[in-house]
């Protein structure tokens, strides 16, 4: 990932002006112990299996990622040209960490890994995803998960 300071000025102006969106609820609520989670991923690498279509304008859906995809069916088309994929082209775990949350089911840390895991585009106002993800706690409750990894990216 660039740096603030290693990006040109009008970036630097722009990203540093950008306003951070306040909520009116909280989100964070208690719930089962680790071990009884069934736990998906929402990552927001722009992330989508292969031969799926690319993330486009307007940036507000997002994608479904089964839990038995293999890494070289993931994509990426973050739109971000400031954002470094080495770490991604290396390990999917950096912005997909399946094999993580495989292995923490494999030791009874967590009850188990959700059917499908979801990525959205990760540069959009947080406002424009908001119907977008409540379909998605619809889904997600549906699958049993109790749970989420957020992944921003």
């Amino acid at each position: 990932m660039v740096r603030l300071e290693d990006m040109p000025e009008p970036a630097q102006k722009h990203l540093t002006s950008v306003e951070c969106p306040t909520f009116k609820t909280q989100p964070w609520v208690t719930g089962p112990l680790l071990k009884e989670r069934r736990v998906a991923i929402i990552s927001t690498a722009g992330l989508h299996l292969r031969g799926d279509r690319p993330f486009m304008p307007p940036y507000e859906d997002y994608r479904i990622i089964s839990g038995g995809t293999r890494a070289g069916n993931l994509v990426m088309t973050h739109l971000s040209t400031n954002f470094d994929r080495t770490g991604f082209q290396q390990d999917w775990n950096v912005v997909f960490p399946i094999d993580r949350l495989r292995d923490m089911a494999d030791q009874g840390l967590i009850e188990s890994v959700a059917s499908f895991h979801y990525s959205f585009m990760g540069a959009v106002y947080p406002d424009k995803l908001e119907p977008a993800v409540r379909q998605l706690a619809g889904v997600l409750k549906g699958d049993a998960v109790n749970a989420v990894l957020l992944v921003p990216v």
